[in-house]
């Protein structure tokens, strides 16, 4: 390790310090929210296995990590190399080899960067048991609930289900938007389905360093951290599959541009991604309680994801009303209160969904990525989506991006992109008809 690696070291009980001062201590309070309301087990109806718990922790850590070793600081701007060490009750099995390997490999596969993590026993902590009552609900499925377009049809599709146990949705807060995913989970609600739903609220927003500086702007463990959120809960519940709903266009996400191949693109559900996380949940999870965790909807593309939504009942207006931005202006520092930039790359997934599915778009968004007036550095995605959509896309391409786990059909994943590119098109023929309707 060389003068540039960064080493991070997650407290555990009082007398639990590193050795030496090349560590950087960080703990609970290195988020915004009492860790009661993180790690309180008074909103599960069981209990969480240890296993289950430590990687929640593990993920905590990772992600205050990720968000506080900037990689503006690195030669390149980009790969760090960081060691973090981890206090776990499960200590002989994180452990193993097989864990390291599935741990080092995920995050690097989100991350890009070089990671070490080493794990020591967890002593003197103390978890607040779960309230357990027999009339307690206890639901038959787990989906992550962000309050976009992808979660909201699939919570829609699975309300209907002729399933008498209740549907648990584990929504992760935004500060700034969440009237907005409120909002959203009442169209959710308003189906009036047989089936129960119940939410689970959980917030994580990391807190300042003590630095002044702004945190890390990549943010590429925070689906890992949701997804060991529902996890734990899913344990709590007794249900053995967290669904993480993300139409398979973005969880493939091919690169527009050479630049942001493999993690300089968000690889959160990547297939990949998803089978690193099961094979490390696997090794380090009970024979009898360990979750498995999926995309239901990884052959769809974002328009036959709309399409869903409409046929579970959803109107126009609930699935314009979601949030699908990499930057949603209402989370700038003074930006105007609105979900939907309109110019990432999402919020162009978004829009040729929409027009796929409903013939026309009329969500309000901040700007239109083909407007004349619209600043060089915020047109940057529309260009690079229009020189690919201009350009050829291959399987060659696909495969020598981010590679496929060995239970995936290329075949099958590229026919899906280009159904997707299709959809895309579509705004090229909006801006060209824009265009010629301006110069008349």
């Amino acid at each position: 390790m060389t003068g540039s690696d960064h080493f991070l070291w997650w407290r555990g009980s009082r007398g639990d310090r590193p050795h030496d001062d090349r560590w950087t201590e960080i703990g609970e309070e290195a988020f915004q929210e009492k860790e009661r309301r993180i790690t309180g087990r008074h909103h599960l109806p069981g209990p969480v296995p240890d296993w289950a718990e430590d990687l929640f922790r593990v993920a905590r850590a990772a992600f205050i990590a990720d968000k506080y070793v900037r990689r503006t600081g690195v030669r390149d701007r980009w790969t760090r190399r960081i060691s973090l060490a981890v206090p776990v009750t499960e200590h002989e099995r994180w452990q193993s080899a097989a864990v390291r390997t599935h741990l080092t490999a995920l995050l690097q596969i989100l991350t890009g960067d070089l990671w070490n993590v080493d794990f020591r026993p967890l002593t003197g902590h103390y978890v607040e048991e779960a309230m357990v009552s027999p009339d307690d609900p206890r639901a038959s499925e787990v989906a992550l609930f962000s309050g976009g377009l992808d979660s909201l049809s699939w919570a829609a599709t699975r309300s209907r289900a002729d399933d008498p146990r209740p549907l648990l949705l584990v929504m992760f807060r935004e500060i700034g938007l969440l009237r907005l995913q409120r909002r959203v989970y009442k169209a959710v609600e308003r189906l009036d389905g047989a089936r129960p739903v119940l939410l689970l609220p959980m917030s994580q927003t990391p807190a300042g360093d003590g630095s002044g500086l702004r945190l890390e702007t990549s943010s590429r463990t925070r689906g890992l951290l949701y997804a060991a959120g529902a996890i734990r809960a899913a344990t709590a519940h007794g249900v053995g599959t967290v669904h993480i709903p993300e139409n398979g266009q973005l969880a493939l996400n091919p690169p527009l541009t050479p630049a942001r191949s493999a993690a300089c693109s968000t690889r959160s559900v990547h297939p990949r991604t998803l089978s690193s996380l099961n094979a490390l949940v696997t090794a380090v999870g009970d024979a009898g309680s360990a979750v498995r965790v999926g995309n239901p909807l990884a052959q769809l593309t974002k328009g036959e994801v709309c399409k869903a939504g409409r046929d579970a009942g959803l109107t126009r207006s609930d699935l314009e009303s979601t949030l699908s931005c990499g930057k949603p202006p209402a989370r700038r520092s003074g930006g105007p209160p609105i979900a939907n930039c309109g110019v990432c790359f999402p919020c162009l997934v978004r829009r040729s969904g929409l027009i796929h599915a409903n013939g026309t778009d009329g969500t309000r968004y901040e700007a239109l990525p083909w407007a004349d007036a619209l600043p060089l550095d915020r047109g940057t995605d529309w260009r690079a989506l229009q020189r690919w959509l201009l350009g050829r896309y291959t399987l060659t391409d696909l495969l020598t991006d981010t590679p496929l786990p060995p239970d995936t059909d290329p075949a099958v994943a590229f026919d899906l992109i280009r159904r997707g590119r299709e959809e895309l098109a579509r705004l090229l023929q909006i801006a060209e008809a824009t265009e010629a309707a301006d110069a008349a």
